[in-house]
């Protein structure tokens, strides 16, 4: 078995790629225009964003106020995240991009030099930035 993708709704469905095309390095690899509705293959490496937009999706609820490191109940995504070099370079290179949530915060009593930030992406996705993490030996 091989990872597939994530899928995500977006209510601006060119802002949602510029984002993550921007600052996460991926590049469009599919687009299906399906009259009114549009679908999006983003990929990096072997990872896949499918953005929906359009009818695909419902507008109508209000956005939510997204806190801390991502919702916290059962059956909703709590955030995305991605190794960087450097979290503090990434957050000033991305300037008012960066919707910053939670930290930067060390976590240097589990792992030296593990760092991470947590942001919002333009749909309100948690996106949690990285750096320093390993798995256990």
């Amino acid at each position: 078995m091989k990872w597939s993708h994530v899928a995500l709704n977006c209510r601006d469905l060119a802002a949602t790629e510029e984002f993550y095309t921007r600052w996460f390095g991926f590049k469009r690899a599919r687009f299906f225009d399906l009259g009114d509705t549009s679908i999006v293959f983003l990929k990096s490496g072997e990872v896949y964003l499918e953005l929906f937009g359009g009818a695909a999706v419902d507008a109508a609820g209000a956005p939510t106020l997204v806190e801390r490191d991502g919702p916290d109940h059962v059956g909703t995504v709590r955030h995305l995240a991605f190794q960087v070099d450097d979290v503090d370079a990434l957050l000033r290179q991305m300037g008012d991009d960066a919707q910053v949530n939670l930290g930067p915060i060390d976590f240097d009593s589990f792992i030296p030099g593990w760092r991470s930030a947590w942001l919002t992406d333009p749909d309100g996705v948690v996106v949690e930035v990285s750096q320093g993490y390993r798995d256990e030996l």
